[in-house]
């Protein structure tokens, strides 16, 4: 099974860019990340230690997120962010250089928050426009956009995958057919999606898979969903990605439930 370790989660008690080398010694050759910088536009200095830090470690980035605003203090990404349409624009160039340094090829928009005295309209007709910029961006390089389903957030306006995919389709209308679902099956289940059905109807066009378990999104075993079978499932149906560990674990035991299966 390929498994890529998100170092924004996990392996917290390490400093960022100590990250990738400690996966590599848990036994994993790819990680993703969140936006690991404080700034649209890093300095090119912090984009190359990020980069050799991956090179150093001898892991792949598979996966990394464009800007989500202040992700500690709530914010669900600035896609659908009117007034922040520069600082996304901007991070694109970014994003995708880092891409075509790393060869990652699967970007995360978040999109974002309702946002008072803005109208969900508005919001989505920006969204719109900024998927599509996104898309675009990163198709020089053969990437795709990732579109995310979150729970936890009651601002975030996409809950389900048929919510994600709704936009998806205006993406594909609007010329664009690298937008695709990233399937958190945490999130999509703690929304009460259906996920044994999503899985058979989408998995073929899933952009990417992320785990947890619920209760407590920590790692799989610790709760009751059927994550195996839904991965599973998903490789049945087509998903040939990695699988996302997106999952909160102290590090010393942090995949210790892969011990246990064998892997």
């Amino acid at each position: 099974m390929a498994y890529t370790v998100n170092c924004s989660i996990l392996l917290t008690e390490l400093p960022l860019l100590e990250r990738p080398a400690a996966a590599k010694k848990a036994g994993f050759d790819n990680v993703e990340f969140w936006w690991p910088f404080a700034e649209a536009v890093p300095a090119d200095a912090e984009v190359e230690k990020f980069v050799s830090s991956l090179s150093d470690a001898g892991v792949q980035l598979t996966g990394l997120n464009f800007l989500a605003g202040e992700m500690p203090a709530g914010d669900r990404g600035i896609v659908s962010w009117v007034g922040r349409e520069k600082e996304f624009a901007d991070n694109i160039d970014v994003v995708a250089a880092i891409g075509q340094a790393t060869g990652c090829r699967g970007f995360n928009a978040l999109y974002g928050n309702r946002q008072d005295g803005q109208s969900a309209a508005e919001q989505d007709e920006l969204a719109l426009t900024n998927l599509v910029a996104a898309a675009r961006g990163v198709a020089k390089i053969d990437g795709t956009v990732l579109l995310e389903p979150v729970s936890g957030t009651e601002a975030y306006p996409l809950k389900t995958a048929a919510d994600a995919l709704g936009v998806i389709a205006k993406t594909q209308e609007a010329g664009v057919d690298n937008v695709k679902l990233l399937a958190d099956f945490y999130h999509m289940a703690v929304n009460g999606d259906d996920v044994a059905d999503v899985v058979n109807k989408h998995a073929a066009d899933f952009g990417h898979i992320q785990i947890a378990d619920n209760p407590g999104r920590g790692a799989p075993g610790t709760g009751n969903l059927p994550l195996g079978e839904w991965i599973e499932s998903s490789r049945a149906k087509g998903y040939t990605g990695p699988i996302g560990l997106e999952y909160k674990a102290s590090s010393d035991s942090a995949f210790d439930w892969l011990i246990r299966q064998g892997a």
